[in-house]
């Protein structure tokens, strides 16, 4: 190590030959008083006290390294990698033995070459910055050593004064005696920033070149160290010439220093500029977002939201998820073909959402949210959108019914209209085709759609029982969305989100196990310990009895409103369609014993009529929703097991005694004779009151479904003498010989907010 005082003569020596005599007087004046300055502020500050700070404690060993902020590494079922996680720091910490050489040696010949020499302070670097600073009539040069800008990275502020760079001249020595030379590179190399968030030079080289560093080749090692003194400016991506010109200087400080040969520096300048950074695959954005937010709710993370942040974005976290990158590419294409883009057929503008999940165990496989997740879109209507789910809600009567003793061939009045017995006497119609009328079966109500049926259904079991079911199938969970029991209830007017539908019909489908839908599979840290896993335990919810005797009803389907959408090779499969008033809102809900998938096409932020979608008229759950999942399922499971859903016991049964509305119900019209209730409020309740007058503007002054009044075939025969076939009089509903289901959310056009409303929606008279 050589003496301070005779380098410090070698450097003035050299710097002060051929200067002009002014520029030398000023050159030593400010030299003088800097040292000067670093004398006195070395005398105030004790050793121990620089020593013992913080920072030295953590960067004394090699281990601390892991301790730096680093990006968390995402990975789909199979253990492929998805993406990163990071915040404005990317970094992925690595050992001074994994950088290879030629990347050191550009980064020394660009900023330090005297590293190995000095002791943390570089007089000659440091006089060239002080006579370049005097000429400029500024601080414009750093001349800084390695060691005295890892001292201002961690200890100091960026301040350009003569003050900070005092106290980082001293510290930058003292440094120097508690670290060695590896120790102190190692961290440099790890902590400076190459710009577009990168943090240290194994996350530039992914960001710049997506390789490995180990990979790191002469000419990207040279755009690496030029980017150090000014990663803005000298930014490939956004300045390539500028980029080019620091590269270029680079290399020719390699040729200075003996690390590269003219004729290969001369080379590596012609080599072409990286393109842009790798990024995520749009597709993944949807899955991805609603991880994330599930992870930053999660106290398994973090006490606080922003812990959970730092240990998400920060944490180096490895996360296992549930996303099958097959299903997003068949959900993606199923969803693009199945309805027409904006345009003359799509005015509206109305897309398609989907989500599909594994009813063993709840993990979801693939989110499609909407037209296009982008930073400015990322609202996903599938697991954030809440919409009314129009007659896939009929599933929560259909399962109370069942548990209150009812069976497939329970018989009831389907007559309609039917009347919500409020002030206004709101007719509800059947399905818009003119289904249903006189007694029918309830499996044949099922596979029809028929509205009145599940009214009266719902009013003689009980509003209580249906709210209960739904609820134990997840929904209502979220306090802003409480299930309300009102008349309409029963055939959709509450609002819930495609994945909650999707977890509720997936219970059924997994024998009346309920799982909460989950994206994750497994967390680890940074170290690779399981910090936790994310499926949680099912909870049984519906007797097995109840669950397979619902999944045999819904088989009719394909039978009734969805004959559309059989899937091929004879799978069994189960679902339900759906439609709200004015077709706002369509859905299928289906599944197999496997996959469970649920479908809504509709105008995603906007509460509007789809009707005209495709040229057509009225538009259905099936005409494009089921559809949709016919494709979907159908690639998916092709070349998988068909197998068949669990089968009832023989012994036992479920009643088939006829539904019979309880005195007070509050439903009139049909063959049940009057009855006196509560009002049932607006839909449209919750909203603003601009947003519940467009609506109410939209809805006009009346429903959209016809009163169909057509006598049923069906006199009360049960479920295995054919009842899915005996729904009545279909009509026509203009859906490629489909049965339709357009009334499904009450099809209540006139139905507005009244005074009272607010008080009378616990339906008093619901028992």
């Amino acid at each position: 190590m050589r003496p301070l005082q005779r380098r410090w003569k070698q450097a003035a020596g050299i710097v002060l030959l051929g200067m002009r005599p002014l520029a030398r007087f000023a050159l030593v004046i400010s030299v003088a008083s800097a040292l000067l300055a670093a004398a006195l502020w070395a005398l105030k500050v004790p050793y121990k006290e620089v020593t013992s700070d913080l920072w030295l404690a953590k960067t004394s060993q090699l281990g601390e390294l892991t301790e730096l902020s680093q990006p968390s590494v995402v990975y789909d079922r199979s253990g492929a990698f998805l993406t990163l996680l990071k915040a404005d720091e990317n970094r992925k910490p690595v050992s001074l033995s994994a950088v290879p050489p030629i990347v050191v040696q550009a980064i020394l010949d660009v900023e330090d070459s005297s590293f190995y020499e000095h002791d943390g302070f570089d007089l000659k670097s440091t006089a060239r910055a002080v006579l370049s600073n005097a000429d400029a009539g500024s601080i414009r040069q750093g001349g800084s050593t390695i060691t005295q800008q890892l001292v201002k990275k961690t200890l100091l502020n960026d301040e350009r004064s003569v003050d900070r760079k005092v106290k980082e001249a001293v510290l930058a020595t003292r440094l120097e005696k508690e670290l060695s030379k590896e120790q102190i590179l190692e961290r440099y190399l790890n902590l400076i920033y190459f710009g577009n968030g990168a943090y240290g030079v194994g996350a530039a080289a992914e960001t710049y070149f997506n390789i490995p560093l180990a990979q790191v080749s002469p000419g990207q090692a040279a755009l690496l160290a030029g980017l150090i003194r000014n990663p803005l400016a000298n930014d490939p991506f956004r300045n390539p010439e500028q980029a080019k010109a620091r590269r270029a200087t680079a290399l020719s400080q390699m040729v200075e220093n003996g690390h590269l040969s003219t004729e290969e520096a001369a080379r590596l300048k012609e080599e072409a500029l990286p393109a842009a950074p790798n990024k995520p695959q749009e597709r993944q954005g949807y899955f991805l977002e609603a991880m994330k937010q599930r992870l930053l709710d999660d106290p398994r993370l973090g006490e606080t939201p922003p812990d959970r942040y730092d240990a998400l974005f920060r944490g180096g976290l490895s996360i296992y998820t549930t996303f099958d990158p097959k299903a997003q590419q068949l959900a993606e294409e199923a969803t693009r073909a199945g309805v027409p883009p904006p345009g003359r057929t799509n005015p509206m503008g109305a897309v398609p959402a989907l989500v599909s999940m594994d009813p063993v165990g709840g993990a979801v496989r693939a989110v499609v949210g909407g037209p296009g997740f982008s930073e400015q879109n990322k609202f996903d209507i599938a697991t954030q959108g809440y919409r009314q789910p129009g007659s896939t809600y009929k599933l929560f009567t259909l399962l109370a019914a069942l548990e209150s003793g009812y069976g497939p061939g329970s018989t009831v009045d389907s007559s309609g209209p039917c009347i919500a017995a409020d002030r206004e006497r709101t007719p509800i119609n059947n399905a818009g085709d003119g289904i249903g009328g006189g007694t029918m079966t309830m499996a044949a109500a099922t596979s029809g759609s028929v509205n009145c049926a599940y009214l009266r259904m719902a009013a003689t079991i009980g509003y209580d029982k249906v709210v209960d079911v739904a609820k134990r199938l997840g929904l209502g969970q979220n306090p802003r969305y409480p299930i309300e029991k009102v008349t309409t209830m029963p055939i959709g007017v509450e609002e819930a989100t495609p994945l909650e539908m999707a977890a509720a019909y997936a219970t059924v489908a997994n024998d009346g196990v309920y799982h909460p839908p989950t994206f994750i599979d497994r967390v680890d840290d940074r170290s690779g310990k399981l910090l936790f896993k994310g499926a949680v335990e099912g909870k049984r919810v519906l007797s097995p009895l109840v669950a397979r005797t619902a999944a045999d009803i819904q088989t009719g389907v394909f039978s009734g409103t969805a004959t559309c959408c059989r899937l091929g090779g004879n799978r069994p499969a189960a679902g339900k369609t759906g439609t709200t008033d004015l077709s706002k809102n369509t859905w299928f809900a289906g599944y197999t014993p496997n996959l469970t998938t649920v479908v809504w096409v509709g105008v995603p932020r906007e509460n509007i009529s789809i009707r005209g979608l495709g040229g057509r008229g009225a538009v259905y759950g099936a005409t494009f929703a089921a559809p949709i999942w016919k494709r979907f399922m159908d690639d998916y499971l092709a070349g998988q097991p068909a197998p068949g859903f669990q089968a009832i016991p023989p012994k036992q049964e479920i009643g088939s005694r006829a539904f019979v509305l309880p005195r007070g119900a509050p439903i009139l019209g049909g063959s049940s004779g009057t009855a006196t209730g509560t009002r049932e409020p607006s839909a449209s309740y919750r909203r603003t009151p601009e947003t519940r007058r467009r609506i109410e503007r939209s809805q006009g002054s009346g429903g959209s479904g016809s009163s169909g009044n057509g006598q049923s075939r069906d006199s009360g025969e049960s479920r295995d003498a054919g009842d899915s076939g005996n729904s009545g009089n279909s009509g026509n509903s203009g859906n490629s010989g489909d049965s339709g289901d357009s009334g499904d959310s009450g099809d209540s056009g006139k139905r507005r907010k009244s005074r009272d409303s607010e008080d009378s929606r616990d339906s008093k008279d619901s028992d």
